[in-house]
């Protein structure tokens, strides 16, 4: 069975990166002041119900940090969930409903809104480049991320049914371009591997070491037949055309059938499906994070 990254699930490290946001996100709305407006129009002890609800189909993701936005803004509201992240969703379903004290419905209404929209946004996106990739290829994203919420949008990723590539630059070596171009020595492609394993069974021991993914990054079938021998766990095709990267394939077929192939730029949702029937077994698409649009969910007070 091929290596795989450590994927995003929902966990205690997930939570504690969400409580960071959470707090920033209050500090932006409220600085060290309040919301005037709600206390200025609402009496303090009124209670009521709003309905969280789609107002266009997708794939929703996000519900699971608004328990820890009623904790960590120590809200006086209870959240019953009807959808869970990872469902689909239609215009008009609601998706759970908060209920308790109007003020902090009202104050908190935005900062809920925002991180649901925006990954319920990145899971919809990736649904739909899962579902336009029609031959094998499983579907990854990237590190083009928003700063500081990396691992949240990649636990979108995996809501919306893709599959998560490197969380960091410490979870992987992944030589790419500019490595490549930049070195203090001569060295050749064959080089790269060995040079790598042997640099991480000396810092981390062979155990640890053995669990680093090396990925190798080439832009021709030059440069492929070149690193296929020393045998990296993945190589990066980067913007080969459909008909490149079917040689490519075969060529690793023959010299390294071990060695998992990725393709990667150019991938757009007209490109995806040529690009997944190739024989290629993953394709990273850098926009299901940063060409994602918010899906828009609203608040509607139930009678």
């Amino acid at each position: 069975m091929p290596k795989e990254y450590r994927q995003v699930e929902w966990d205690a490290q997930l939570a504690d990166d969400c409580r960071h946001l959470i707090r920033l996100a209050f500090r932006e709305d409220l600085d060290n002041e309040q919301d005037w407006s709600t206390v200025s129009l609402v009496a303090a002890d009124a209670q009521g119900s709003a309905n969280i609800t789609a107002r266009a189909s997708g794939v929703l993701a996000g519900t699971q940090l608004i328990p820890l936005i009623i904790e960590e803004a120590e809200l006086e509201l209870t959240w019953t969930p009807q959808k869970q992240d990872g469902d689909a969703i239609s215009r008009g379903d609601v998706v759970g409903t908060l209920s308790g004290s109007v003020r902090d419905l009202l104050t908190s209404e935005r900062t809920i809104l925002n991180f649901i929209c925006r990954l319920t946004g990145i899971a919809t996106l990736t649904r739909t480049y899962v579902e336009a990739a029609t031959g094998s290829a499983r579907v990854y994203d990237t590190r083009k991320t928003t700063p500081g919420w990396r691992r949240l949008e990649k636990y979108a990723v995996r809501c919306g049914g893709g599959v998560n590539h490197r969380v960091g630059l410490f979870a992987a070596v992944m030589a790419k371009d500019n490595h490549l171009a930049w070195s203090e020595t001569q060295r050749t492609l064959a080089d790269i591997t060995p040079q790598v394993r042997q640099f991480l069974t000396a810092q981390l021991g062979e155990a640890a070491a053995a669990e680093k993914l090396v990925e190798i990054e080439v832009d021709s079938l030059e440069q492929l037949e070149a690193v296929l021998p020393s045998q990296p766990d993945i190589i990066l095709l980067d913007n080969m055309p459909p008909e490149t990267l079917r040689a490519a394939v075969e060529m690793r077929n023959r010299l390294a059938p071990s060695v998992e192939l990725e393709a990667s730029g150019g991938v757009n949702l007209q490109t995806i499906g040529a690009i997944s029937q190739t024989g290629v077994e993953r394709v990273s698409v850098g926009a299901l994070t940063h060409g994602a649009v918010s899906l828009d969910l609203g608040l509607d007070w139930k009678a």
